[in-house]
């Protein structure tokens, strides 16, 4: 928090997260923000799981965690195409939340994919 908030200082106008797939962390970090006195808008970022290799993939790459919830989603899924229909589902249900809690912004982490962001994009706003 202490480097975010030098961040700020030297003119950051914003802050977009590292992506999360639970937004229950995404409000304690607003509010840990908030807290610290950082008063500049939090962008929501989202990654729609796309591949049934998102499980595994993301969580060692990017040191996320993935909730229980949507791990047991993804195992009841056999392809790559199931598994992106669940994280279409996942993530519209986070842009859903987290417009009503009113989020300035979303950056969708896509990294090559963005068919799936345009499905999830109708779907939340």
């Amino acid at each position: 928090m202490e480097n975010l908030t030098l961040k700020v200082e030297a003119g950051a106008s914003y802050i977009v997260t590292q992506m999360f797939f639970d937004n229950s962390k995404f409000f304690r970090f607003r509010e840990a923000c908030r807290k610290a006195g950082i008063t500049v808008p939090v962008i929501a970022g989202i990654k729609p799981i796309s591949a049934l290799h998102d499980i595994n993939l993301l969580p060692q790459t990017f040191h996320v965690e993935v909730p229980n919830e949507l791990v047991s989603e993804l195992k009841k899924c056999t392809t790559d195409a199931e598994a992106k229909e669940a994280g279409i589902e996942w993530a519209t249900m986070q842009s859903k939340e987290l417009i009503k809690e009113g989020v300035p912004g979303i950056h969708y982490y896509t990294l090559g994919r963005s068919d799936n962001i345009a499905r999830i994009v109708k779907g939340a706003f």
